[in-house]
């Protein structure tokens, strides 16, 4: 042991120190904000743009859905439609592949295009191909208040990691319940989709212009809206500053 190793008796013992094959759940946390795509800009905040796919992300999840809906309003041609939003949703993979950039949104892209045309295929409906989607919000409205009750709102899972908190927000009970309302928004931005898209579905193909309007003006957008009205909710309180001495104290 070097004189720099040598411990100070006055420190105590030392903490173990956390082994690579153990895990810890600010680990596991970090590790599904990263998953989530959520990014940190160079002031440390959240970067709500990038977060959302940047521009191109943003259009790899709007335009599949747009050619789809041009493509059937122009030709009425339910299959023609569909060939046309999956031929969109390839070429964006194909771009991600000449760019050498990650292939996972597009390919989740893709693949949720190829199931939704699968859909409106099977039925003969040009509405289901927005079915899925509302499967989709449903889930993750259903997870979310999950992790509310639990009092591991996905909020703070996510912003914890943004803020170097980790999961020590999860020991402070003001802190929970600023991640619990943050989530919460979240929630009630899925749950608007639901609100405005599922009567649209349910008048057929009278609805239809109107439930692709919609779906696009309250995809990414919306999302991005959501995400940092919860951002701002869940900022943590500036602690106060050391009290001024007053006259008496100063004498």
């Amino acid at each position: 042991m070097t004189p720099s190793e040598t411990p100070d008796p006055a420190a105590g013992p030392a903490e173990p120190r956390p082994t690579p094959e153990s895990p810890s759940v600010a680990n596991l946390a970090e590790g599904y904000a990263v998953k989530a795509g959520l990014h940190r800009s160079k002031d440390g905040s959240i970067d709500v743009l990038k977060s959302a796919g940047g521009v191109q992300g943003i259009a790899e999840s709007i335009v599949p859905g747009l050619v789809f809906l041009v493509a059937f309003t122009v030709t009425r041609e339910l299959t023609l439609s569909l060939i046309g939003a999956l031929a969109a949703a390839a070429a964006f993979t194909v771009a991600r592949l000449v760019q050498r950039r990650p292939l996972t949104q597009a390919l989740a892209g893709i693949a949720g295009v190829g199931i939704s045309a699968w859909l409106a295929n099977t039925t003969g409906k040009a509405e289901d191909f927005y079915v899925l989607g509302f499967f989709t919000n449903a889930a993750y409205i259903t997870g979310m208040v999950i992790s509310i009750a639990l009092r591991w709102p996905i909020a703070g899972l996510l912003f914890g990691f943004i803020r170097n908190e980790g999961v020590d927000w999860a020991q402070d009970p003001v802190r929970v319940k600023a991640y619990s309302l943050g989530t919460w928004v979240i929630v009630a931005v899925l749950a608007l989709r639901l609100v405005v898209q599922v009567p649209l579905y349910l008048l057929g193909e009278q609805g239809l212009a109107a439930l692709a309007t919609t779906r696009l003006l309250m995809g990414a957008p919306l999302y991005i809206l959501g995400i940092w009205v919860a951002w701002l909710i869940t900022r943590p309180v500036a602690p106060a500053g050391p009290a001024q001495p007053g006259p008496a104290s100063q004498s």
